[in-house]
């Protein structure tokens, strides 16, 4: 795919996350990883009107080199990059029942939500919690770190969901179905319910491997 379509790409897929109200106003980043670095929406702009012409360039070590300036939280997805490897797109929404969750106290740090569904299972799998930070601290970067060695998603406290896939569909498509669970999650906040089991959710990682 030419880095033209890449950019069109990363500009349909935000807005479409941005009309269904996956992340409002300027919230909310998306990259794409490029054959000599990676593609990122631009700071302070609405993922619904993102221009491809004016997305950020940035080199394989994070350094901006065209476009616009990058979002601030691009260090981020750097560490995303760097710790899964074989990522090729991250994600950073701030939808509604993701933070809503991540402002609960009591929280599994280790993995925020129960398996309620195969396709959660699936498409996430563990979803550890980092600890909260104030916007644009680089501190995060390293908590980020510690906590992708063994996933590809996070939720980071009192802020959102960073979510890796292999490529831009498989991201876009695991945040979105990381906030269906949270929305269920808290739909069924003192409800006695039943998440897979350990032998179910093991069955459904042998048939479908985590891809980065």
């Amino acid at each position: 795919m030419s880095e033209t379509k890449q950019r069109e790409q990363i500009a349909s897929f935000a807005k479409s996350l941005f009309d269904r109200g996956l992340t409002a106003g300027s919230t909310g980043n998306i990259s794409l990883k490029v054959e000599d670095g990676w593609l990122m929406t631009p700071t302070g702009s609405s993922m619904g009107t993102i221009d491809p012409a004016r997305i950020s360039k940035l080199d394989r070590e994070g350094r901006h080199v065209a476009g616009d300036l990058p979002t601030k939280e691009a260090f981020l997805h750097r560490v995303m990059y760097q710790t899964r490897p074989k990522a090729g797109a991250v994600v950073h929404l701030h939808s509604t029942h993701c933070v809503a969750v991540s402002c609960l106290c009591d929280l599994n740090a280790e993995d925020v939500l129960p398996p309620l569904t195969a396709y959660y299972v699936m498409r996430v799998g563990r979803l550890p919690l980092v600890p909260y930070f104030p916007p644009g601290d680089e501190a995060l970067a390293q908590a980020v770190a510690d906590k992708t060695l063994n996933a590809h998603a996070v939720l980071l406290a009192n802020h959102g969901p960073v979510v890796a896939g292999a490529d831009l569909a498989e991201a876009v498509y695991a945040a979105e179905e990381l906030e269906e669970t949270a929305k269920l999650f808290l739909m069924l906040r003192g409800e006695k319910t039943r998440p897979l089991t350990c032998d179910e959710t093991t069955e459904l990682n042998r048939r479908f491997p985590n891809k980065i």
